[in-house]
């Protein structure tokens, strides 16, 4: 299986009483792929995972096993513990799991490589990395990364640490069946030129189509949408990450009435009227 296309991490919408609205979260996912997503992440970081009960993450994961299969939609599940894992056993609608490098402990490169080795050998599903190490604070070169690619319970990465030469270097030279999906969404466009197989884009839950569209002009070579294109969507990025994500994104989904609230769950705030008003009038000119 080799991952492809558009991939969006859901956020999880909060109604007036701070609970979650799962009414509001199955129509959102349901809006996604019926506008060009070929999958969803339930669980990411974007979701806001560590500030929802345990009750509320099955709650979560139970919409989009029901969702995904009516779209013939791939879906990913954040799980980054051994725990976690294991819990998404026997739930054959996952396709993957999404997991982080082990953020904070910092082991070092081959640290990290030998326990998301032994979570690969030991997970009941496959894995797709999480390379975001401005967030973890350990990175993986292009060499770890690939290494890691080439286990049998590694379908992919996602590439979350900017265009650098790391980057490059793995591009260039990729295991079989090892998909890259960009991760960092002022940067998917160069990313998706250099060969990139799709992207798990948070921005994407204001411009779904567009980010599709993105995608599969650069995967046909059709450099005459992909390039405008690409830079009307990085603006777009640029306002919508403006404060800490999902902040600014569930403002914007707010504004346009497609959840109840603009609510997130401390340590994060509501993001600001001005980073707001920008990231709709970037939307709008889209």
């Amino acid at each position: 299986m080799t991952l492809t296309g558009l991939f969006v991490p859901l956020i999880t919408p909060f109604d007036a009483d701070g609970a979650v609205a799962l009414d509001s979260l199955e129509a959102l996912a349901r809006r996604m792929l019926e506008s060009g997503a070929a999958g969803l992440v339930a669980l990411g970081t974007t979701g806001e995972p560590s500030s929802l009960t345990e009750a509320e993450r099955q709650a979560v994961i139970d919409i989009a096993i029901r969702v995904c299969p009516e779209y013939d939609a791939k879906l990913l599940v954040g799980a980054g513990t051994p725990q976690a894992l294991e819990g998404l056993r026997g739930r054959g609608e996952v396709d993957a799991a999404l997991t982080v490098v082990p953020p904070f402990v910092r082991p070092g490169e081959d640290g990290a490589v030998a326990y998301l080795t032994q979570l690969a050998a030991e997970s009941p599903v496959p894995l797709v990395i999480y390379h975001v190490p401005y967030r973890t604070g350990q990175t993986l070169s292009a060499s770890a990364l690939a290494q890691l690619g080439s286990l049998p319970g590694v379908i992919g990465v996602k590439y979350a640490a900017g265009l650098t030469e790391d980057a490059i270097e793995l591009m260039a030279d990729l295991p079989t069946h090892f998909a890259v999906l960009g991760g960092d969404d002022l940067f998917i466009s160069p990313l998706l030129a250099l060969g990139a197989h799709g992207g798990i884009l948070a921005s994407a839950h204001l411009a779904t189509a567009q980010f599709a569209t993105l995608i599969d002009a650069w995967r046909t070579g059709d450099i005459a949408t992909a390039r405008p294109l690409g830079h009307r969507l990085a603006a777009l990025s640029k306002a919508l990450f403006a404060e800490p994500n999902p902040t600014v994104i569930k403002a914007a989904l707010h504004t346009q009435g497609l959840i109840p609230t603009p609510a997130v769950r401390l340590p994060l705030l509501p993001a600001g009227d001005r980073s707001l008003t920008t990231a709709v009038a970037r939307a709008e000119a889209l």
